[in-house]
């Protein structure tokens, strides 16, 4: 059941970590559990956590402590994370986890202080997001300290750095040597940048996720974890205090927002982040003929163009004015009669995501971020995390829905999300990559159900992707590898390309990153996008 690439890096995580990890020999064999993460050490944490007993929401504690250690780029225990979860037989359900602006925000604010720094990170909530999911959805037979021991050990003894983390390393040196405190942490011992095979060990971090295994979540909020978070942002000019810690609000049980895609329910999440744009594309290439869409040609192509470009238009133009009561609008806004009507009038950020479903059919979709890579570029000596920069999203201009304000939701694109068919979940998606997510997400979802070759292909397959520019008139495409007889510049297109220095595998890392595991001929498959580090694991049969 485990390809050869896990079984390879698991057992390297494994001589490292001492983490057991699953073995087995055939990919398509039925499994108990699957678990696909942007890191093998993180996907060799979850499956771990299965086959001591766990469900699957103990395994996605697991598995995003595990990935704030061994990719700190992309998330960790100062950022923000978001659930949808679903058992067999039920309706999906939201664990809305957003993180909210300080409460006492200087009266005059400068654009830079949102961007990086102390004063551009939002209270995190990623710890008690997990802390509320594990206790309310946990099975009860794993303990939290359990739950983040693989992340402890990973950061005490090391592991191994993969090709994409060696690649943003690369990419964001000036990043990581601008701030003395993040160059310590993330840096080798001699001060050199960390390269593919180097070991990284984090022992501050380490140190940090033991006192949050001995003294709870609570510690991060109320303890000793968040004193000293209160004294490094009061020291360094930040706006976050041991009040706003304190006051950080349990995550909001919440519906999530639905449609149907040819016979398939999708749900995903609500505002503030970018579900229902995922549900609108959804709906739009709903309209389009089957045909258009049921092979990897350039008709298809034409026909996602279109599709993401009105929809992410329409949340440029339009974007939600209100975050908490938005019921109405949102049902007008993803009505298939809405899709029609817009069809016919016509005519650089970072995130990780992961999947896990159990042996009882419990399907766990998690998106967590710090927003751009490193996030804040900021970090506590004593502490040993990024924190995020969500507040760069907030607009200085009065009015707006993400002005910034006090205790304000920041703007997300993430569209962590879960297909269904009669309660039944059969696809566990998402992605990171800031407005990507929602081309990418849209993308596989319609892979997987009309062309139908499998979650395999439907995550590696090409991508496109559109940026609204208003300038000109002409939205900028981006196409990861040009199909024969696609003309961009015919549907109205300006063909823009990207950064091309996140290559893996031949393919581009800007069009975002799924792990993925969909329900196939009665066993659930998993898929680690080819883009990233990641891999799948499953819990070996008994």
């Amino acid at each position: 059941m485990m390809s050869s690439r896990f079984s390879l890096l698991c057992g390297v995580a494994a001589s490292l970590l001492v983490v057991a990890c699953a073995t087995a020999t055939s990919e398509t064999q039925p499994a108990y559990g699957v678990v696909s993460s942007g890191s093998p050490e993180a996907t060799a944490a979850g499956v771990v956590i299965l086959e001591q007993g766990g469900n699957a929401i103990d395994a996605a504690v697991a598995v995003q402590f595990a990935l704030g250690v061994t990719e700190p780029a992309m998330s960790g225990l100062g950022g923000q994370t978001q659930i949808v979860l679903q058992k067999p037989g039920e309706p999906a359900i939201v664990i809305n986890g957003t993180s909210f602006a300080p409460a006492n925000i200087p009266d005059i604010v400068a654009e830079t202080d949102l961007k990086t720094g102390y004063t551009s990170t939002t209270v995190p909530s990623t710890v008690k997001v997990m802390d509320y999911a594990m206790r309310r959805y946990g099975s009860g037979k794993i303990s939290w300290a359990e739950a983040l021991a693989p992340a402890i050990r990973y950061a005490d003894k090391g592991y191994a750095v993969g090709p994409f983390r060696a690649l943003v390393y690369a990419r964001h040196e000036e990043d990581l040597r601008v701030n003395p405190v993040v160059s310590s942490l993330f840096l080798n011992s001699d001060g050199s940048l960390p390269e593919e095979g180097d070991v990284m060990r984090q022992p501050v971090l380490g140190a940090t996720l033991k006192r949050l295994a001995s003294a709870g979540a609570d510690d991060f909020y109320t303890g000793d974890i968040a004193q000293k978070i209160a004294a490094d942002m009061a020291a360094n000019g930040g706006w976050i205090t041991l009040e706003d810690l304190a006051n950080t609000p349990d995550p909001v049980l919440m519906e999530p927002l639905k449609t149907s895609y040819r016979g398939y329910d999708v749900a995903s999440l609500p505002p503030p982040a970018g579900g229902w744009v995922v549900l609108q594309a959804l709906n739009l290439l709903e309209q389009m003929p089957g045909t258009d869409l049921d092979e990897p040609d350039h008709i298809r192509a034409g026909a996602l163009l279109t599709a993401l470009d009105i929809a992410h238009a329409s949340r440029a133009d339009n974007p939600e004015a209100d975050l908490v009561s938005f019921g109405a609008d949102m049902a007008q806004r993803i009505d298939k009669a809405t899709a029609a009507e817009l069809l016919n009038e016509r005519g650089h950020g970072e995130t990780t995501h992961f999947s896990v479903v159990d042996k009882d059919g419990l399907a766990v979709s998690v998106t967590a971020s710090v927003d751009s890579y490193f996030g804040s570029r900021a970090a506590s000596p004593e502490l040993g995390f990024v924190y995020n920069n969500y507040m760069q999203t907030f607009s200085l201009a009065s009015g707006e829905t993400f002005s910034l304000a006090p205790r304000a939701m920041p703007y997300s694109s993430m569209s962590t999300s879960i297909v269904s068919k009669n309660n039944q979940p059969v696809l566990i998606v998402g992605s990171p990559g800031s407005a990507r997510i929602i081309s990418t997400v849209t993308q596989v979802i319609s892979h997987w159900i009309d062309i139908d070759a499998g979650i395999e292909a439907a995550v590696a397959a090409p991508r496109v992707h559109v940026v609204v520019d208003t300038t000109d008139g002409r939205d900028n495409a981006y196409v990861e590898q040009m199909p024969e007889g696609l003309d961009v510049e015919a549907l109205g297109f300006d063909l823009t390309e990207p950064r091309t220095d996140l290559m893996m595998n031949g393919l581009n890392a800007y069009f975002g990153g799924v792990h993925a595991i969909a329900l196939e001929e009665g066993a659930w498959h998993g898929a680690a996008d080819p883009r990233r580090d990641g891999v799948v694991g499953y819990e070996e049969k008994k």
